[in-house]
Parts: structure tokens; sequence; C-alpha cells
């Protein structure tokens, strides 16, 4: 599988820049995807229990850091980005003692060790993997880092329907009076990793880089590792007063949501 180390300091410097943006427009609830595509099955595969010790990997400003904590974890939180680790701490002034926030690089193998090894229930990552640039140090680290049986849960867009150059069709036809509409994707290529510039949410300052990689990507790597794959969940959403209006995802789900767990 192909890897972009190199690219590791120009994406964290990108992610630097963005943070403020990113942040003001999550702000404390997080987004309409976060709420209703990522949270639910994360939340239901994560199964966190009071006492937990639970990793959140590429935190950001530490959103799901802070509901981990109201779920009755004791959570470890690290992102690359300064910038953002600091949003994070301005954010979580209620939840001292409950989130221990650190600055770490997630491709770096020496650094994740660093927070502890043989510590943790459970690791999750949400939205972050295809955003990191070299991930093939994660799931040796987990190995490590977990506790016998622990799991870790990432969610992803999902590779299938939103590789680079992935075109999202709204169609509006009449059908004997009636108007109806259509969503669908057109896309050209999935099966080739590459890196490509993204913009995450229109009016960010720079894009920041996505990885792509197909499913069997993350799947061959993590079992490897010596994970097996017992949970995967493509959740999408489900249609509101406003279906019709906009292109949404219905039957088409936007992301992926994986379960590994250690053996041993």
């Amino acid at each position: 599988m192909s890897e972009w180390k190199s690219l590791t300091g120009d994406s964290q410097a990108r992610w630097d820049e963005v943070a403020p943006f990113w942040d003001d427009y999550m702000g404390a609830a997080s987004n309409r995807f976060h709420r209703e595509i990522v949270r639910p099955k994360t939340e239901e595969l994560l199964d966190v229990k009071e006492g937990h010790a639970v990793l959140d990997l590429a935190c950001g400003n530490g959103n799901f850091s802070r509901r981990l904590a109201d779920l009755g974890a004791n959570v470890v939180a690290f992102d690359y980005s300064p910038v953002m680790v600091q949003r994070a701490l301005e954010r979580s002034s209620d939840y001292a003692g409950r989130i221990d926030y650190r600055v770490a690089d997630a491709t770096n193998a020496e650094s994740l060790l660093g927070l502890g090894t043989q510590q943790y229930e459970s690791a999750v990552a949400n939205m972050a993997l295809h955003d990191i640039a070299d991930i093939s140090a994660i799931p040796k680290a987990l190995q490590v880092m977990l506790k016998p049986g622990g799991v870790f849960v990432f969610s992803i867009p999902h590779p299938c329907f939103q590789p680079p150059g992935m075109r999202k069709i709204h169609e509006t036809e009449e059908i004997n009076g009636v108007v109806a509409t259509r969503n669908s994707i057109q896309i050209s290529k999935y099966l080739t990793p590459e890196p490509c510039e993204s913009i995450g949410i229109r009016g960010q300052p720079v894009p920041h880089y996505l990885f792509h990689r197909p499913l069997s990507a993350y799947m061959n790597l993590f079992m490897r590792s010596s994970f097996v794959l017992d949970g995967f969940e493509e959740p999408s959403f489900e249609p509101d007063d406003k279906a019709g209006e906009r292109f949404d995802w219905y039957e088409i789900p936007p992301a992926a949501i994986f379960r590994f767990r250690k053996q041993g």
C-alpha cells in the first residue's frame, strides 16, 4: 500500500492554518454529518463503559473527546496540529482531569507509544485516517497500546463512493405531473491509492490533503498486524423535510466505519 510520509509536514502546516476555521464552523455540537452519520454507529461499535481508558486519535477540536468523557471514559486525545489541540483545550475547560490532550504524530510509532502501553480498552479515530499521510505505524502501535481484546474504531469517507474525482449528480424530472428527484454519483477510479487536495468545508483558507486508499488497503493493513475485523457499518442519512431540495446520501453511504479487535 502506498503511503506518503514526505507530505506529513505540509499536511500538518495546512491543518494548523485551517484549524481556527474548522473549529469555528464545527463549534461545540459539530455538524450534521458527525451527529447523524459518524457519532451514533461509532458509539455503538465502541461500547464505552464507565471508567474505560480511550485513546482519541486525531482528535481535532475535541468534540468527540468530550462526548467520550460524558459517557464515563478517561480520555487521552491527541492531534498533530498544535493549533487544533489548543482549540480543543479552550473548548474543554469543564473537563479538567477527564481529558488529557497531547500533541503527537500518528505517522510516528515512537510518538504514539509515548501515549502509553497496554493502557486502553479502546481507541477511536473519527474521519481522520484519510487525512494522515502514512498510517502504517498505527496498527503496530495499537497492538502495544491496547489491552488484550481492545478495539480500534475508525470512520472514513466511504472510499468506494467518494474517491478523488467523484461527481455528485442531482436530477429533477417531471413524471406524469409529479416532480421527482434522483441523486447519483459518477466515479472513474477507485483502486489506485493517491493523495489529493480537498476542501472539506467551503470557505476554508487553504485546501488540506486527503489520502485515498481502497477498502482492501485498510483491511489488509490491520489484519497483517493481528487485528480482526468484527464490526462494520455504512450509515446514511434519513430523509427529512428538505429531501428533494439538495444532494443527500440516502441509498449511497457517505462513510464507512470499522471495528478492529486486537487478538491476544
